[in-house]
């Protein structure tokens, strides 16, 4: 549907992954957090939009890709602890603040974990499944050649990995230097 608020490819995205933004599981995000003061669900929101993009620049399929970006982070869910921390003020003083700590119970690896969990509710196309497990791109521990090989045969894994770091590593910290300054 036509939305006159809205570029073109906001509308076609809105339409491709509304089904799955409103899961439980992809809404749980909200409760997690992510790098640089965002939330694991804005983190997904945000590389599912930015996938959607390239994909459409590139002549690949934008709706795959989106969907695979919103499920790409499924792992982290249950992983985050909220506990507290010491750290000593400008007047020399300690005093606890919130943190999270990181327990996971599950130790499968980072996109694979994602790809087993969701295998459990949905069946994922192969290039998909590719997408979530090689979206660290030559970030994560792996071998290089096989991420070299995984991003070269699937496309939409390149697509997302690209999107993922450029969120990441860009964008979100922009954002919150953004909130920092803000609430000086």
């Amino acid at each position: 549907m036509k939305n006159a608020c809205r570029p073109d490819w906001q509308t076609e995205f809105a339409d491709q992954i509304d089904d799955l933004l409103h899961t439980p599981a992809v809404q749980n995000l909200q409760y997690y957090p992510h790098h640089h003061r965002v939330t694991r669900y804005e983190h997904v929101l945000l590389v599912a939009q930015l996938s959607f993009r390239i994909a459409r620049a590139w002549g690949l399929d934008s709706r795959a890709v989106a969907r695979s970006a919103l499920l790409h982070d499924l792992c982290k869910i249950g992983c985050y602890k909220a506990g507290s921390r010491n750290v000593k003020g400008s007047d020399g003083k300690w005093t606890a603040v919130p943190t999270f700590y990181y327990e996971d119970k599950l130790p499968y690896g980072h996109g694979e974990k994602s790809v087993y969990i969701i295998s459990g509710f949905m069946k994922l196309t192969r290039p998909e499944a590719m997408a979530i497990r090689w979206h660290m791109g030559f970030s994560g521990g792996e071998d290089s050649r096989l991420v070299g090989q995984a991003l070269q045969q699937y496309p939409l894994a390149f697509a997302l990995s690209v999107a993922d770091m450029e969120a990441t590593y860009f964008l979100e910290r922009e954002r919150s230097e953004e909130r920092r300054v803000g609430k000086e």
